[in-house]
């Protein structure tokens, strides 16, 4: 037969060889098209394990402990990884008819990360120990006048001092300790154990071990996925943190293949990034503003605050500091949560003239130096701004733009931890620029009630207003949601009418991945470290499997 076809092939003139090769070619690749447009109708693409990723962060982890972690960027992130929340462990939460009580059934069989059972007396040994002064937890504001109440192993019964309908964040945001393993540490010496940097968790992820320097620096922090996670198995089995002093260093090892990902990219840093990647974006409740301590002699004239408001250029700054990346903020609500109502917000307006003109005609004259000034006051305040790049650069614009009113701010920098300890603490400054981080749910009672004007409150503006101290206590006991949109509502228009702080920028959160990266929630996010609450579903690689 082959001798037939060879004898057939060669009887065939030069031309009807070709054109039979070409039919052959044609008739090959039809066949293999067709298998895999096939292969691509009966099958689906799915993540696939990977065996690691890597990550890379600016900072020093120092307590990866939960109810001590919540002022460093990397003891959060790490605790989100190896740790669980009360909501993530729940079975069940229900509130009682008026939300002064509230009942939690953890689901069955929760462990730690060693084995050990993970019971509702590990919850209650938590609340206790950050509700203790000598822990000094910076969770402790969220728990006063909480106490928990044992109903069984899996149930825990919570009463609140007086209703609070927005409790269940309070839950997403409790990460239990193991009494197994704290219960013999002394409050007191929590931040001196050794526990704090080999932690017993329940998360998605289990300590296995860190490296550091001969001086001290923690260069890695290695973990595996922990078999005992109550919820969905990470698609990637191992997962390493790496740490570095810069961003400026940070960039440079994922340009090396060092790391897969980072977060937190100033986008005016960008352009350093050599290596493909994809820029990952996620909105923050989180806004910055001036706020004014208007006991300052010159900031109790409402004509000053209002030519401040309107010598501002809030898109200007965006642009020039982010890159545009971020979003105008005109009031203390954000757009992204329940409740906003445009309406009660003022529309931003950049009118410098109009500024100039307002102070002349209410007796604000330049002086010698450019400097306006009555008989009495100079307009010269000092603005304190946390040591962060994108705070100093938008302190230096403001500068500049109250320059150009005959307004002389001096820039009074100060390192972060200084900042909260000090300053905030004692509210010693006369204007100062901060973040307010906010919560999905409209509670703004922290920031602007009257009775948090003091620290541990943070009422920066040292606000009070009668009557948005009562609508902010009806919004936290009001379960008809219509009627907290309501009241919503006329605080946004109050606060604003009032003028206590000139709000500026939400920025957005960038994160830096490999091209082939994938179930990354670009949700919004209220801390960096929630980047994480999606961990479980990131994956570097597919696979096809056939459908059902």
């Amino acid at each position: 037969m082959f001798t037939f076809f060879t004898a057939l092939f060669r009887a065939l003139t030069r031309t009807e060889r070709l054109i039979i090769a070409g039919a052959t070619v044609v008739l090959v690749l039809s066949l293999s098209i067709l298998g895999i447009l096939l292969f691509h109708a009966i099958t689906v693409e799915v993540p696939a394990p990977s065996p690691l990723y890597t990550e890379g962060m600016v900072g020093q982890p120092i307590a990866v402990n939960p109810i001590l972690a919540d002022t460093n960027d990397v003891d959060r992130a790490l605790v989100r990884l190896t740790f669980a929340s009360v909501s993530d462990l729940s079975e069940s939460v229900k509130p009682s008819p008026d939300d002064k009580t509230w009942d939690i059934i953890l689901k069955p069989n929760l462990t730690w990360s060693d084995g050990k059972p993970l019971t509702s007396d590990d919850i209650i040994f938590t609340i206790n120990s950050l509700q203790d002064p000598d822990s000094h937890s910076p969770l402790a504001v969220n728990w006063q006048g909480v106490i928990a109440n044992r109903i069984s192993e899996r149930e825990v019964e919570f009463t609140l001092r007086t209703p609070y309908v927005f409790f269940a964040d309070n839950l997403k945001e409790l990460y239990p300790i193991p009494e197994h393993i704290w219960g013999s540490v002394p409050v007191a010496n929590f931040g001196l154990s050794n526990f704090n940097l080999a932690p017993v968790g329940d998360g998605p992820y289990a300590y296995l071990s860190y490296e550091k320097k001969e001086n001290g620096f923690i260069t890695a922090y290695h973990l595996t996925t922990d078999p005992s996670y109550s919820g969905s198995k990470p698609l990637i089995n191992d997962f390493t943190m790496r740490f570095y002093q810069s961003q400026a260093d940070l960039i440079d090892a994922f340009n090396a293949h060092e790391i897969d990902g980072f977060g937190g990219l100033d986008p005016k840093n960008s352009g350093a990034i050599t290596l493909s990647n994809a820029l990952l974006e996620k909105d923050m409740p989180v806004y910055y503003a001036v706020f004014f301590n208007k006991n300052t002699p010159g900031l109790d004239d409402q004509n000053v605050i209002q030519a401040m408001l309107l010598a501002v250029n809030k898109q200007q700054i965006i642009d020039s500091v982010f890159s545009g990346k971020a979003s105008i903020v005109n009031g203390p609500v954000l757009p992204s949560m329940e409740g906003f109502d445009a309406s009660s917000t003022p529309a931003d307006i950049f009118a410098p003239d109009k500024a100039n003109a307002l102070l002349d005609k209410a007796g604000w004259a330049p002086n010698d130096s450019g400097v306006r000034a009555d008989k009495t006051t100079t307009l010269e305040f000092s603005l304190t701004v946390p040591q962060v790049p994108s705070l100093v650069d938008t302190a230096n614009i403001l500068q500049e733009e109250m320059k150009a009113i005959g307004i002389k701010l001096d820039i009074n920098i100060v390192q972060p931890n200084d900042l909260a300890n000090d300053i905030i603490k004692t509210r010693n400054y006369q204007m100062i620029l901060y973040g307010n981080v906010l919560k999905q749910s409209p509670d703004l009672f922290a920031f602007w009630h009257s009775s948090e004007k003091f620290y541990p409150g943070l009422n920066l503006a040292l606000y009070g207003n009668k009557q948005v101290d009562s609508l902010l206590e009806d919004i936290r006991q009001n379960p008809d949601q219509t009627k907290r949109d309501q009241d919503l509502s006329k605080v946004q228009q109050l606060i604003t009418d009032d003028e206590p702080a000139i709000f500026l920028y939400s920025p957005k959160y960038l994160y830096v991945a490999p091209m082939h990266f994938g179930g990354f929630d670009t949700s919004s996010i209220a801390y960096p470290a929630d980047r994480f609450s999606s961990v479980s579903s990131w994956y570097l690689k597919t696979t096809r499997v056939f459908t059902k």
